[in-house]
C-alpha cells in the first residue's frame, strides 16, 4: 500500500558528505513523522538517526547532531538526511521511515524502506 525508496547512499572518504533521500508513494492519506534509521552490520538493532514531525520539531541520536541535518518536503512526500564529516563508524545501512495513514484507514502505522548502503572508507 505504501512504499519508501531510498537513494543516495554510497561509497564516500572520510571527512566527505552525501545526502539520501527517500520518497513515499502509494495510497497515503497522510504522512506524520518521518525518520532515518541505520543498521551497522547485519542482526544489529536499528538505531534512530533523526526524526522530523511534519512541522519540522526534530529528534537526534546526541552524537549525530552536530554533523547530520535532516528535511522534509512535505508536498513530495519526502524525507532528506544530509550528512558531513562522515567517518568509518557511520558505514551502515540507512533505513526511512515514515508514519502514515492510508486512505480508508483509521490508524497510521510506520513505514519502512528497503535501505541504502553508506559506506566510508578510503
Amino acid at each position: 500500500q505504501v512504499q519508501l525508496v531510498e537513494s543516495g547512499g554510497g561509497l564516500v572518504r572520510p571527512g566527505g558528505s552525501l545526502r539520501l533521500s527517500c520518497a513515499a508513494s502509494g495510497n497515503i492519506d497522510k504522512i506524520y513523522d518521518m525518520g532515518w534509521y541505520r543498521q551497522m552490520a547485519p542482526g544489529k538493532r536499528l538505531e534512530l538517526v533523526a526524526e522530523i514531525t511534519t512541522d519540522g520539531e526534530t529528534t537526534w541520536a546526541d552524537s549525530l547532531r552536530d554533523r547530520f541535518s535532516i528535511s522534509r518536503d512535505n508536498a513530495k512526500n519526502a524525507v532528506y538526511l544530509q550528512m558531513y564529516s562522515l567517518t568509518p563508524d557511520d558505514t551502515a545501512v540507512y533505513h526511512c521511515n515514515a508514519i502514515v495513514r492510508v486512505w480508508g484507514g483509521d490508524i497510521a502505522t510506520p513505514y519502512w524502506g528497503r535501505g541504502t548502503q553508506v559506506t566510508v572508507s578510503s
